[in-house]
């Protein structure tokens, strides 16, 4: 998710879009610890959008 999406969205949009990309986190996370997943990457992405929409947040 881009900036510029992120900038378009209500604050309701901005909470559950947070929530959901929160618990993907967490589910990624949890397989990459049982067993390596493919893309690693992943991980660093879904950190730096939860970045983004905390800080449009505030």
């Amino acid at each position: 998710m881009k900036a510029k999406d992120i900038k378009n969205l209500s604050t309701e949009e901005l909470k559950l879009k947070l929530a959901e990309k929160k618990a993907e986190y967490a589910k990624l996370k949890l397989a990459h610890k049982v067993s390596p997943i493919e893309n690693p990457i992943q991980l660093r992405d879904i950190r730096k959008t939860i970045a983004r929409l905390l800080t449009t947040l505030k």
